[in-house]
């Protein structure tokens, strides 16, 4: 039987997930030894696609992959047709809101603007408070939007706050949680159930506490 294929998002993610794999006993040499290669094995029935974040739920919903590695704020903002099976609990930050520091973000009777990498996100918390407001999408650094007048506020990451710190905003309120996740594709989950059951137990029991 070909192997289980788990396709991991690149980078930081990437290095947890082979730690976590080395900690549950699977072998990951050919993984620390890339080189400039994407498909790896790991051990005798898996086999890593080194993928970008979104590619990786891409990857699962068309089939090619079995299991993936991604982190929560990429499943929030594109959902898609996978079973979540297991908190990583590696990859920790959080999403939140925040504007100016000194500035009543929800004073006033204007509509506000709010820039975002992750306008999905944005409009579910914003809607979940029954507020209309205008979401404009940025591909860089969305901590420049208030700064020039382009938006109110920002929803963004949030790791320790520095970023946010050093250009004069300040988090307003949390938005969610966010880790990286274990998913699979449903087909697989169908098929190769004991198969990945397995892996999952496997991982879980040696997850940090």
């Amino acid at each position: 039987m070909k192997p289980l294929r788990i396709a991991m998002t690149k980078g930081r993610l990437e290095n947890s997930t082979a730690k976590l794999m080395e900690k549950s006993g699977l072998d990951c040499t050919a993984l620390r030894d890339k080189g400039r290669k994407l498909i790896l094995p790991i051990g005798d029935n898996l086999e890593a696609v080194l993928a970008k974040a979104g590619d990786v739920i891409t990857y699962l919903e068309h089939g090619v992959c079995d299991l993936g590695v991604v982190g929560k704020d990429v499943i929030m903002e594109r959902g898609g047709q996978f079973f979540e099976i297991l908190d990583l609990r590696f990859g920790k930050c959080s999403f939140a809101l925040a504007a100016p520091e000194g500035v009543d973000f929800y004073g006033g009777y204007g509509r506000k603007t709010i820039a975002t990498k992750y306008p999905n996100v944005a409009r579910r918390f914003f809607q979940s408070k029954n507020m209309d407001v205008r979401v404009i999408k940025i591909e860089g650094s969305v901590e420049l939007a208030p700064l020039l007048g382009l938006a109110d506020g920002i929803v963004d990451l949030v790791e320790t706050g520095a970023t946010l710190r050093e250009n004069g905003l300040g988090v307003v309120e949390p938005v969610a949680e966010v880790s990286a996740r274990l998913i699979v594709n449903a087909a697989s989950l169908k098929l190769r159930k004991r198969e990945i059951e397995d892996l999952a137990a496997r991982l879980e029991a040696h997850l940090e506490k």
